[in-house]
């Protein structure tokens, strides 16, 4: 048995006779009777009390212990007292990418998880606990793709509990425990006319960014972030190594989504466009800081700057060039008067313009590694998953295929 025992009303001295005996001790009667004591892997030593007639639960506790530890299932008791909210918010910071991702990562786990398991002890959770909270959050409107990442975050808070030993395993990992469904939404690529038409009606200075979008695959914001140094017009290349972001709501350079640097074609009709674009609004020099407020300044010379010399705000883009864009193509209605807001419109947003680049490559015969890779995503099957509606169907070449077998073959007989 790992440790021992320790009875805190006797005591152990010798007598008179030089002979051991038991002595009652000034607890006697009082409190816990049984301390069960071991050394935990630390080093340290770990014990657990226990009342007068329990001994037997006692030992029966530390041979749990000798047999967690012989299967490498140990857990520190302190450890797993400690609560879901108390290690999430130890874990939070080292987890984010960025303050806007630890930010966001921190909102969804204090609305929708802290007051439902947040003073739940890590190591008490079980999987009926997390299939509970995943009920509560139905209950509460919470469903769909915003319910899949608050879940995600749990599920990672967990994993990382388990990885420094607050638990043995987590409890999303059971079989019963499913990730809250997502309804699949088809994306349904813009027209080449819709493409023309919202460019058309964007602000002069701003119309190449549609080319980009368009043409090249890129985000709103690795398009804001597009320097003179990224375009090679002599091999056609734009390389896309930064995006302008916010920060704590201030503007930074910083990589790529995920991380994801990345060479795409630069089509002679988008390059023709840069190149009178830089003619017309030279690029300007702008000075950043590197993916957060307090890294190190960054300048690079900027192809889209506002009209006041100054690199472009999203908000300001996205409320005064592209919506009223999007107004005269005929994509979303007009507002009824200044003082109102524009409606809605999250999949008409600048991301559009990447489907329908997606779209277009895979029309014309391009292979799905080749325009994830294009459109900087983390793997193939993320693209195939995305736009597999979108490939041209087999079908005609299937039957071309075996109808051309069939011929040879009757022409032999």
């Amino acid at each position: 048995m790992a440790g021992h025992i320790q009875d805190r009303w006797y005591k152990t001295e010798p007598g008179p006779d030089g002979k051991s005996r038991r002595i009652k001790t000034d607890r006697y009667g009082t409190g816990m009777r049984y301390r069960a004591r071991y050394i935990g892997p630390d080093g340290t030593e770990k014990s657990k009390s226990f009342p007068d007639g329990k001994k037997r639960l006692a030992e029966q506790w530390l041979l749990h212990i000798e047999a967690d530890m012989s299967r490498g299932q140990y857990v520190d008791p302190l450890k797993s007292k400690t609560t879901f909210q108390e290690y999430a918010e130890k874990w939070l910071p080292a987890a984010a990418d960025d303050p806007n991702t630890e930010a966001s990562m921190t909102s969804q786990l204090r609305l929708h998880a802290f007051p439902y398991i947040g003073s739940r002890p890590l190591g008490s959770f079980r999987p009926e606990h997390i299939r509970n909270w995943q009920l509560e959050m139905k209950k509460n409107g919470v469903a769909g793709s915003y319910a899949r990442t608050i879940y995600s975050n749990v599920r990672g808070v967990l994993s990382a509990a388990v990885d420094d030993e607050y638990l043995t395993r987590n409890p999303c990992a059971a079989r019963s425990v499913k990730p809250p469904e997502v309804e699949p939404k088809r994306v349904m690529p813009w027209t080449p006319a819709r493409v023309f038409a919202v460019r058309a009606a964007m602000p002069e200075r701003y119309q190449p960014m549609v080319d980009l979008g368009g043409g090249c695959g890129l985000r709103q914001g690795e398009i804001l972030g597009v320097a003179v140094s990224a375009l090679d017009f002599e091999t056609q290349t734009l390389h896309v190594v930064r995006q302008l972001k916010l920060s704590r709501s201030k503007p930074v350079f910083a990589p790529p989504k995920g991380g994801k640097l990345r060479d795409v074609p630069l089509p002679g009709p988008v390059a023709d466009v840069l190149r009178s674009h830089m003619k017309q609004f030279p690029p300007v020099k702008i000075t950043l800081p590197w993916r957060t407020v307090d890294g190190p300044k960054v300048t690079e010379r900027l192809i889209f700057t506002g009209p006041m010399g100054n690199h472009v705000w999203r908000t300001s883009l996205n409320e005064e060039a592209w919506k009223p864009a999007l107004v005269a193509a005929g994509v979303i209605p007009d507002r009824q008067s200044r003082a109102e807001s524009y409606a809605a419109a999250r999949e008409h947003g600048m991301h559009a313009l990447r489907h329908f680049y997606a779209s277009a490559l895979l029309d014309g015969g391009e292979n799905i590694k080749a325009v994830s890779e294009y459109l900087g995503h983390s793997d193939p099957g993320l693209t195939l998953r995305v736009y597999a509606h979108l490939m041209p169907s087999s079908q005609e070449r299937t039957k071309k295929a075996i109808a051309t077998i069939y011929d040879k073959a009757r022409k032999s007989t």
